[in-house]
């Protein structure tokens, strides 16, 4: 998700719009359109839609040339109004513009001012690009990626040095990340020696910590981008219930599980304990942190990267070995 105050103007509905597009009045009829369109077809870019507007240029209605010559040619074009016209605003980020577009099965979005003045529509041709666009920017943030502009088009042409430069630095906070985790199994080895048997969960540990963080991340995420009056109290609260309930159902599967395996109580205690912790934890954490670097300015995005990776596997590791030396100690 790109802040909303910092975000890249080519980026918004206003640069990705085109201003070739048949506009009518809105007290045409059905065959005033239909001679219109024979008659000046080759000026538009795009006629997926009809606009129709006041004599302010106030958008009041929009209809498909499918609607058009399918209707009679005496009526007025206000019958083919749908009851909700889906705009955007010149300022809106193109990620939103093409959710909104695939949410109503749109082929084309108008564009408006805060007036409700047509301006352009950002045409079907457009708005596969930004989805592409969109959808290699968010795998490229989620592997360590540093931002690139066009991806699509810039990752299979860029130098030897450009990928080294951009995949660095994520690879290096991991690493740091990956020696600081060594350190607290470590800090921990008492615990680990007294049962080995812990030390052949600590993936299992980690890997349930990274896939709850990341679940949440990207639901998270995907909701800050696309719900502009998202309510955070109401959305963290659902979100806290239902991985309560993810955690306790995790616990209590790997105790029975580990059980019935070593048949040793106070390691599968451990096992189911930290479970619980370390999923709640995760979880807390990944709603947490795209909110905090979206407060610093910074991409909330980048959350759902390696920086998040690190943070809950060393948490994870603290929580397996803190329980692990109450439990046993």
């Amino acid at each position: 998700m790109k802040n909303r105050k910092d975000k890249n103007q080519s980026e918004t509905a206003g640069k990705l719009m085109v201003e070739k597009i048949p506009i009518v009045d809105e007290n045409s009829t059905v065959g005033d359109v239909e001679k219109m369109l024979i008659e000046k077809a080759k000026n538009f870019i795009t006629i997926d839609y009809i606009y129709a507007t006041d004599k302010r240029g106030k958008l009041k209605g929009v209809f498909s040339v499918r609607e058009l010559f399918h209707s009679d040619k005496k009526i007025f074009i206000k019958k083919l109004f749908p009851q909700k016209i889906v705009s955007v605003r010149s300022n809106t980020d193109q990620e939103r513009l093409a959710l909104l577009a695939i949410r109503n099965n749109l082929k084309a979005i108008p564009v408006i001012d805060k007036k409700g003045n047509l301006l352009g529509a950002v045409p079907s041709d457009i708005i596969m690009k930004v989805l592409q666009d969109e959808h290699v920017e968010d795998l490229l943030r989620f592997a360590g990626v540093g931002k690139i502009k066009n991806p699509s088009i810039a990752l299979a042409n860029a130098s030897v040095f450009f990928h080294f430069r951009k995949r660095l630095p994520w690879l290096v906070i991991g690493l740091g990340g990956g020696v600081l985790a060594a350190f607290v199994v470590e800090y921990f080895k008492l615990a680990i020696e007294a049962h080995l048997v812990l030390a052949a969960f600590i993936p299992v540990i980690v890997y349930m910590a990274d896939a709850a963080a990341g679940q949440t991340q990207a639901v998270f995420i995907r909701a800050m981008a696309t719900e502009r009056n998202l309510e955070l109290k109401k959305y963290i609260g659902r979100e806290v219930g239902i991985n309560i309930l993810l955690s306790i159902f995790l616990s209590v599967l790997i105790f029975a599980i580990s059980y019935l395996w070593i048949n040793i109580f106070e390691v599968s205690l451990v096992l189911g304990l930290s479970i619980f912790f370390t999923v709640f934890c995760a979880i807390i954490i990944s709603l947490l942190l795209p909110i905090v670097l979206g407060k610093m300015k910074f991409d909330p995005a980048i959350a759902s990267g390696p920086f998040a990776t690190v943070i809950t596997d060393i948490l994870s590791l603290m929580i397996y070995f803190t329980v692990a030396t109450l439990v046993i100690s």
